[in-house]
């Protein structure tokens, strides 16, 4: 399907509401509900969605991702639009929380494979990311695999220090010859933080 777009979200409060009453609904043919859903990033909805077949009775849960723009000030008055693929389509988008992807059924389509793949995937990349310890100013933090910057200088040990009139948490990271440098991409990297640098330069 393509964009769908609506001025308004039909008395609903979020687009997560608006999006669960959608793919809930009851029909000759059939039942659909809602199990479970998230809006990730304020721009991707994920969903459980339940379909049980009124002639048989057969169960099956499948995943759904529908793209998402909000915009209560949109200068046409376009507020809200969302395109919704089954997980059979193989969607791009392959963030789904695991607590959805647990509750799909089996299923033997090999892009719905692929997607729900993906998507474990993208859980295990955070949670090795969130399991690395944060540098905090002050901390040594040593890379597996030496730097190189733009200014052609190669470091693998570094200070970090807190960025300077940035927001609070922003760092950047001082080499063993004084110059302040941003390591993009840190908890991708393998490093390790030794402790606190010592105090006696300036």
């Amino acid at each position: 399907m393509g964009w769908l777009y609506m001025r308004s979200l039909a008395g609903y409060a979020t687009p997560k509401a608006y999006l669960d009453a959608q793919f809930t609904y009851d029909r000759d043919t059939g039942c659909s509900r809602v199990l479970a859903s998230s809006l990730v990033g304020r721009r991707t909805y994920y969903a459980a969605v339940e379909w049980i077949t009124a002639a048989s009775g057969a169960r099956e849960v499948w995943g759904l991702v529908c793209l998402v723009r909000h915009n209560p000030r949109d200068r046409e008055g376009l507020v809200f639009g969302y395109k919704d693929m089954s997980e059979s389509m193989g969607p791009c988008e392959s963030e789904c929380p695991a607590r959805i992807l647990n509750l799909l059924t089996a299923t033997e389509n090999t892009y719905a494979l692929d997607w729900r793949a993906r998507c474990r995937s993208n859980l295990a990349l955070k949670a090795r990311r969130a399991a690395k310890p944060t540098p905090k100013p002050g901390d040594v933090v040593v890379l597996a695999e030496p730097l190189q910057f733009r200014d052609g200088r190669t470091f693998s040990r570094f200070e970090a220090v807190a960025w300077p009139g940035r927001r609070r948490g922003r760092l950047v990271f001082r080499s063993e010859l004084g110059g302040l440098y941003r390591i993009p991409k840190l908890k991708d990297r393998v490093y390790l933080i030794e402790g606190k640098a010592s105090r006696t330069r300036d």
